[in-house]
């Protein structure tokens, strides 16, 4: 199983995943912190992407992903980080060393991190 964040996510749906992260969730389960939602919903509120929350392609891809909901345990973890990111991105790292789960992330604060596990 992956953990996806935000971004990858959006990557996913849009079609526009590098071969080398493609490679790395074809043949995975997938999961997303419940954060993930919260962000998709603000960044399409900012007009930052476009994308329909109600279409059939996103309610597929619902349909294949584990959501895990933040925790205590998550929360606590997300205050342990050794990096500082916005509050989402922390807590969808968090989310990955709670679970054991490797993270697929672009950002590069998260991917310089020693504690974070990562799927790249």
């Amino acid at each position: 199983m992956l953990n996806l964040d935000t971004h990858i996510l959006v990557a996913l749906l849009e079609g526009t995943l590098s071969r080398q992260e493609y490679a790395r969730l074809i043949d995975s389960d997938w999961a997303v912190s419940d954060i993930v939602f919260w962000e998709l919903a603000k960044l399409i509120d900012l007009g930052r992407i476009e994308l329909d929350l109600n279409s059939p392609e996103f309610q597929n891809c619902l349909r294949k992903l584990t959501v895990i909901p933040i925790s205590i345990e998550i929360a606590r973890k997300s205050c342990e980080l050794d990096f500082s990111s916005d509050p989402a991105d922390e807590i969808i790292a968090a989310t990955s060393l709670v679970e054991r789960i490797p993270l697929l992330t672009r950002d590069r604060r998260i991917r310089k991190s020693r504690v974070v596990p990562l799927a790249l």
